[in-house]
């Protein structure tokens, strides 16, 4: 025992002494807010995955399903930890502040594009190389088309966000100055031409874009100085609770703020006004938690911590949908698993599918481990994360802004 508590003690002071390092090589006018709000972002997207996304296997066939179809008063679940807007509102910060920075060092704009793009899609090249893989294998074998469509489809799933988020990067110089109700109020029309006045479901899809420009220009307002006092993010969390509270409960809209397999309206797919309504709530706190989260972050593990998967986000973000894939096929060797391979129409299933988080964590784990260096060009990004991005304020943002 007392060489056990030696180790543990051991482990603990060196993890300490790495965290002190990390904490020492970071300037000091690093906003390190933003760094934690993109990581909260991450991990919330990464967990509600794990948590609503069922594969459930019927015969030898798999299909997704939701523990939201069978117990829709579990759609809170959904509100915590759908988390896009963070991300695209610190995105539409961090660019909107380095494409500042590039012009006033006279960087151009298309090399200043080409090293965020960079950033965002030398991941995806692992991705895309596996699942062609997988896929041509799955296509050659004995399984069911159904099970490689359901499993091509998920795995891929969040491309669809990098390329909204590479759209909206592209147009940082045009953006950068839109206030964000011009986007709202195209939100507000195609939802009431599509809801209100029974027009074509394919309308939605402009909110593809107009949706998710809402926090992103909110980004921008932060990074002009407009939402720096407590005053505009209590407004934000307010308002948007307020306006997707009587969406759901008077104009019909879905209680879920993610996609439910088999609902005739999807909040998400593509984002409604309630989903946009919330985005902007979620907006408001996350400005209204900056000033806490830079105290926090003095703390050197709790920065490490950050800047580590900040480090690994779009890692994490490409791969967590894999290591779940991957841990429920490793499974249907043992058979019919509860929480895993079981329909999720149950608290019991809710209590299994807790208990698997731990072993989706170490799946991803080993997928960090062998793809990791993709994201950043060969291990060059420990360095960046220290580069400086200072808070902003009234006037020029200034500083890196790296993603």
């Amino acid at each position: 025992m007392t060489d056990l508590k030696a180790s543990l003690r051991g482990a603990g002071d060196g993890v300490r002494r790495r965290a002190a390092r990390i904490d020492a090589a970071t300037p000091a006018e690093r906003d390190r807010a933003v760094d934690a709000l993109r990581a909260l972002a991450v991990l919330g997207v990464v967990l509600g995955h794990w948590l609503v996304t069922a594969l459930v296997a019927d015969g030898r066939a798999l299909r997704t399903d939701s523990p939201l179809r069978h117990l829709p008063w579990l759609a809170p679940v959904s509100w915590m930890f759908q988390t896009l807007a963070v991300f695209f509102l610190v995105g539409g910060h961090v660019a909107t502040r380095g494409y500042a920075s590039a012009r006033a060092r006279g960087v151009p704009y298309h090399h200043w594009l080409r090293g965020r793009l960079a950033r965002l899609f030398r991941p995806v090249a692992a991705v895309l190389a596996l699942w062609t893989a997988v896929t041509a294998a799955l296509l050659l074998s004995t399984a069911e088309y159904a099970t490689t469509r359901t499993l091509v489809k998920l795995a891929l799933s969040p491309l669809w966000f990098l390329l909204v988020f590479a759209a909206l990067t592209a147009a940082t110089p045009l953006l950068a100055r839109l206030h964000p109700l011009w986007p709202l109020a195209v939100v507000l029309h195609v939802d009431l031409l599509r809801f209100g006045l029974g027009g074509p479901a394919w309308l939605g899809w402009a909110n593809l874009a107009a949706g998710w420009l809402v926090p992103y220009t909110l980004g921008a307002a932060w990074t002009r100085g407009e939402l720096d006092g407590p005053r505009a993010g209590r407004l934000l969390l307010v308002g948007g609770t307020a306006a997707a509270a009587a969406l759901v409960v008077w104009a019909g809209y879905p209680a879920s703020m993610v996609g439910v397999p088999g609902a005739g309206v999807s909040n998400l797919d593509p984002p409604t006004l309630a989903a946009v309504a919330f985005g902007v709530a979620q907006c408001g706190l996350a400005l209204l938690l900056r000033e806490r989260l830079r105290r926090a972050m003095r703390r050197p593990v709790a920065w490490a911590a950050v800047a580590l998967v900040n480090l690994r986000a779009m890692t994490v973000f490409l791969w967590h949908q894999t290591a779940l894939m991957a841990a429920t096929a490793t499974g249907l060797l043992a058979g019919r698993l509860p929480g895993l391979h079981t329909r999720p129409d149950g608290l019991d299933w809710v209590a299994a599918r807790l208990a698997w988080l731990p072993v989706f964590a170490a799946v991803l784990a080993v997928c960090l481990a062998a793809f990791h260096s993709w994201e950043r060009g060969g291990g060059r990004g420990r360095a960046r994360v220290v580069r400086a991005h200072r808070p902003s304020g009234r006037g020029t943002p200034t500083g890196a802004g790296r993603v």
